[in-house]
């Protein structure tokens, strides 16, 4: 089974990361999203098909890097398709060095069945076929600072995680937080060594 990589931080949060061996993702085109689709456009495009359950075309968003490194580990960077979520797509920060933050909220039912909104920043860079995500931040617990995930690096993907999960169980048993589970990069020049995005504060 094929392991998804956000859907824990957003169930808080719901970044479970689930596996399973799957074909190679397929080869995205310029036509599917050149450089003159913007990248909230691209963000709306991905997280519609994170609704819907279509991994091809969620894949295909996905940086040349990110497509790879996933692959590589078989996992898959969205949770299961929802007919009970919804989504928004806000502001754009375009970054130097040709990046853009994208603010988005997602909205699904928790485990007690009652609505669930979670603020996103997608970060994404312009590649050759077009902007691409590269990565993602969100808040999972509120007394700490957004927790970013660099879909280009799933081994740190993994091991964040983990600390989320030991962090919730912690929290469960009562225990003490023992600091930031992990932050969002300080450094903004760059996707994805993107800084603390905006919207997220």
């Amino acid at each position: 089974m094929r392991r998804a990589v956000w859907g824990l931080t957003v169930v808080a949060g719901g970044l479970a990361l689930v596996g399973c061996g799957s074909a190679e993702p397929p080869k995205p085109t310029a036509d599917a999203a050149g450089a003159s689709i913007p990248p909230e456009q691209v963000v709306q495009a991905f997280l519609e098909a994170v609704r819907t359950g279509n991994d091809d075309t969620a894949t295909n968003m996905l940086s040349p890097v990110a497509r790879q490194k996933t692959a590589e580990k078989d996992l898959a960077v969205a949770p299961p398709g929802s007919d009970t979520a919804s989504f928004t797509v806000g502001e754009v920060e375009m970054i130097d060095g040709g990046g853009a933050h994208v603010a988005s909220t997602w909205t699904d039912l928790d485990e007690q069945g009652k609505p669930r909104t979670d603020s996103i920043v997608w970060m994404l860079r312009l590649e050759a076929e077009g902007w691409r995500v590269v990565g993602m931040a969100t808040r999972v617990f509120p007394d700490q600072p957004p927790l970013f995930l660099n879909f280009e690096n799933p081994d740190d993907m993994i091991r964040k995680q983990q600390l989320v999960q030991q962090e919730m169980e912690r929290r469960a048993g009562g225990g003490a937080v023992e600091g930031p589970v992990d932050s969002a990069p300080r450094n903004a020049a760059k996707p994805p060594q993107a800084g603390q995005p905006a919207g997220l504060q």
